[in-house]
């Protein structure tokens, strides 16, 4: 029997036991699954039965559960709102902060109100700090759960701080150092901790260099530094050095996955993460994009009506119109995909005068590659090398074109604040278009005594 078998067998137990109304052996059975186990066998519930466990578990208890649970889950505010207010808020304060703030931050401000003023004093205070960070940012993702301990105190004092404030902190692995002020000084490893004497004093033992970031650094820049040094754990500060919290792996792990679908979204022109809704609401968050490239579309329509009278006299052009355009695009948006990832991963070894001559050159040489290919391939299809040339030619203008616009335009956004993966596929393809279609015939018009007849 598979993995897969034995958890629905264990689910299908679970199921009899609410049904059967058998508390303790629910119990037994939920809490020896894992979390993850747990989040999934929860989700697939309905109201009724989840009534039931709401009956069966503590809020402590389905709060370690509901910190495995993604956030963007769109039926978290379903959930909460089925729960007895002062359960839900018990069960919020016992969740680790980030996570806490998290779910909090999907509710309107009122419920918001509602859960705080029903929780202990010290739960709400530390979830207020967290939420008026800015969205997106080192504040917003960060948890003041950890362990801090100061440098004039003894490995023994400082294990006996560990084991007190374990239970509550987020992670042990790193422990950090604070002066009187509250200021980060250092940092220690609890692989340090554990094999250095008890009466070693801290101040001998510590890392004074201590890689963190700032409150309102963005999630991105935060991720890069994780993927930098490959930490468990960063420490978060203000301006002033004062250590307000740490950002872990975990959460960052979140980050990159809503980084990449955010940019695989601006690529596609499309909410990717549209694919449970029903179709009406998956259209109404697509025809935006659509309708505003239906319009952008038209210009290219109008500009090759302006070259109708070229395109009546030597009708073969009309054949490769769709060639052009589509073989640009194609390379537009290669080149758009690469220009987003470059500013994802803040490549500052390139500047911006050599990446755009990069991708210019880039486009030259795909362009002419491909330009010489298709000249041949016309000229001997046609038996016209004339027709072959103006084919390849446009093709080499279209594609340099096309790979300029695609990394120049996202540059261009990120400069003036706006996020680059919104400069999207389909918008730079439909770009592409219009410029192709302008080369193409610009570039015909030259040679439009060998193409009458044609």
């Amino acid at each position: 029997m598979d993995e897969n078998q034995e958890l629905q067998e264990q689910f299908d137990l679970l199921l009899v036991d609410l049904a059967q109304d058998k508390i303790q052996d629910f119990r037994e059975r939920f809490l020896d699954l894992h979390i993850y186990e747990q989040g999934q066998f929860y989700q697939d519930l309905d109201e009724t039965q989840r009534q039931q466990v709401y009956g069966y578990l503590s809020p402590k208890e389905l709060a370690d559960m509901f910190d495995v649970i993604e956030e963007d889950n769109e039926h978290m505010k379903d959930y909460l709102a089925e729960m007895r207010p002062n359960y839900a808020a018990d069960m919020l304060a016992e969740m680790f902060t980030d996570n806490a703030v998290d779910l909090l931050n999907t509710l309107n401000k009122r419920d918001v109100a509602k859960y705080l003023n029903l929780m202990d004093a010290e739960a709400a205070s530390e979830i207020k700090e967290l939420l008026h960070y800015e969205d997106d940012t080192a504040g917003s993702i960060m948890t003041t759960e950890f362990v801090s301990i100061v440098a004039n105190q003894t490995v023994r004092s400082a294990m006996y701080v560990l084991k007190t404030e374990a239970f509550v902190a987020e992670t042990i692995y790193y422990v950090y150092v604070v002066n009187s002020e509250e200021q980060l000084v250092g940092v220690i490893s609890l692989r340090d901790l554990i094999i250095n004497d008890d009466d070693t004093m801290i101040s001998e033992i510590l890392n004074e260099r201590v890689i963190s970031v700032h409150v309102g650094d963005d999630q991105e820049d935060v991720a890069q530094t994780f993927r930098d040094y490959d930490f468990l754990a960063l420490p978060v500060t203000d301006y002033d050095d004062h250590l307000l919290g740490i950002v872990t792996v975990d959460d960052i792990i979140d980050v990159i996955d809503d980084e990449a679908a955010s940019d695989y979204s601006g690529l596609a022109g499309v909410n990717v993460e549209e694919i449970s809704e029903n179709p009406m609401k998956a259209a109404s968050r697509r025809l935006p994009w659509l309708i505003t490239l239906l319009f952008l579309g038209m210009s290219t329509a109008t500009l090759i009506s302006h070259y109708e009278s070229l395109v009546s006299e030597a009708s073969i052009l009309a054949v490769f119109i769709s060639l052009i355009t589509g073989t640009a695009g194609n390379a537009g948006t290669q080149s758009l995909a690469v220009a987003v990832r470059r500013l994802a991963v803040s490549d500052e070894k390139k500047g911006f005068a050599s990446m755009i001559l990069s991708e210019v050159a880039t486009g030259a040489i795909t362009g002419a590659i491909t330009g010489v290919t298709i000249m041949i391939i016309v000229g001997i299809w046609r038996q016209d090398f004339i027709l072959g040339f103006v084919i390849g030619m446009a093709m080499l203008g279209a594609i340099t074109v096309a790979n300029l616009a695609g990394s120049l335009i996202p540059v261009l956004m990120d400069k003036l604040g706006f996020d680059p993966a919104v400069a999207s596929g389909p918008f730079i393809t439909t770009l592409s278009d219009l410029t192709s279609v302008l080369i193409y015939f610009n570039i015909a018009s030259f040679f439009m005594s060998y193409f009458i007849g044609h």
